[in-house]
């Protein structure tokens, strides 16, 4: 249950975060938000305000914006449909029900001929009653529509809608998910960074020993710097906890450094611990830390950055060295990932939740169809040709890209499952 809770606070976040990015940049554009959704599913809760609808939903995975005149933003009264319409004192519609689900008396009933709710604003039809006389209302700029399901939201005329905002607007409005990713995934770095206590320390000078471990045993303290283990010289931490990982229930001499310089020579038994599907030897050490603020402000930005590097390397490896579906991971992976690092407590959580910003918002950018990469790449086709990509070629391109996703996603998910949940 701690691992469920776990992953839907991990995976939400960053989604929220991204989407939050666009929704931000979309608002700054002149770019009418409809929606902005906290989860998936059925709506829970709900308020609007600045023409925005906001919402809480059943399943909290994630989230998403509905930006006006997205690819997704269908909004069309069919002729023939039964509607209700509220009036304001210049006779505007103010509201459209088209839920079929209300008995407010307040409302007009009319029959729907032909409507235009983006470029002017009106609509045609014959009011329940007088089936002979076709009347006309003009809709009012910021009237509302209510769909099928009972959710009121903006309607969305053409001025407001994403494709008449600027290029520049646009290509920033795309570009802010993934950046939102990797300027919080920096945030978090930095945190994990004062919450952990600084980077380490030179050398293999120890800091925190485990109570009733094997090196409380042999009363290894604070300061002390290990500088073998058995007749292996080790030079840094990664060396030493390599050679002790190697010792599972084995003596093991020590030579160490006392804080007065002091050379001493010890034997643990480092305690066997499971990793994965190997033992490890362990003795309860761990390293001395510089919880001065500049070097720990410092190796959090080191640590994002590094990060970055990884995933750009492994990008690199998958495409001059072959493509491996082991290398790619779905929500399975990350589930398992994250049930992983809730073992180890919260501040490794928070590391993983900076490692997996970072990750969304650099595999954004990759300029596949459907993703925002994919969108910043025809933001900058257009900018080259000085026109936009025809609608019709821009849907198939999407499609395209959507159809690929999907049997990418279905690949990497059996693999995740063959991999991590069946033997």
């Amino acid at each position: 249950m701690i691992a469920i809770i776990t992953f839907i606070i991990v995976f939400g976040l960053i989604v929220i975060v991204h989407e939050f990015g666009h929704y931000y940049l979309a608002k700054k554009s002149g770019i009418l938000v409809r929606q902005f959704s906290i989860g998936m599913g059925p709506k829970l809760v709900s308020y609007t305000k600045n023409h925005t609808l906001y919402t809480i939903r059943l399943l909290p995975l994630g989230g998403y914006v509905m930006l006006a005149g997205a690819e997704d933003d269908d909004e069309e009264l069919k002729p023939g449909t039964i509607i209700g319409l509220k009036l304001n004192a210049d006779e505007q519609v103010i509201k459209i029900d088209n839920s079929q689900q209300t008995n407010d008396a307040d409302l007009i009933p009319l029959q729907v001929s032909q409507s235009d709710l983006q470029k002017d604003l009106y609509i045609e039809g014959y009011v329940s009653g007088d089936e002979q006389t076709l009347h006309r209302y003009a809709v009012h700029h910021d009237a509302t529509i209510v769909d099928e399901t009972g959710t009121e939201m903006q309607i969305a005329p053409q001025d407001v809608q994403f494709n008449s905002a600027s290029l520049l607007n646009r290509f920033l409005t795309n570009f802010a998910g993934p950046f939102n990713n990797l300027i919080f995934g920096i945030i978090v770095y930095i945190i994990s960074a004062f919450l952990i206590g600084g980077p380490l320390s030179s050398g293999n000078k120890l800091g925190e020993i485990q109570p009733n471990s094997p090196a409380a045993a042999v009363h290894l303290q604070a300061g002390d710097q290990i500088t073998r283990v058995g007749n292996q010289k080790v030079n840094n931490w990664e060396q030493l906890a390599q050679e002790i990982a190697k010792r599972p229930k084995k003596a093991t001499p020590l030579t160490v450094q006392k804080a007065n310089h002091k050379i001493v020579q010890v034997t643990v038994h480092p305690k066997a611990v499971k990793n994965g599907k190997e033992v490890i030897g362990q003795i309860g050490i761990m390293p001395q830390r510089d919880h001065r603020f500049g070097p720990t402000l410092k190796s959090g930005f080191v640590s994002a950055f590094s990060s970055m590097g990884i995933i750009f390397n492994a990008l690199k490896q998958m495409i001059t060295g072959g493509f491996n579906i082991n290398q790619l991971g779905g929500p399975v992976a990350i589930y398992s990932q994250t049930s992983q690092v809730a073992a180890m407590g919260y501040k490794q959580v928070i590391v993983f939740i900076a490692w997996l910003s970072i990750n969304l918002g650099i595999m954004n950018l990759l300029p596949i169809p459907a993703l925002d990469g994919g969108k910043l790449l025809l933001n900058i086709i257009e900018a080259i040709r000085r026109k936009p990509v025809s609608q019709k070629t821009e849907i198939i391109i999407n499609l395209i890209g959507v159809a690929f996703l999907v049997m990418l996603m279905v690949a990497v998910t059996w693999n995740d499952i063959t991999r991590f949940f069946i033997k």
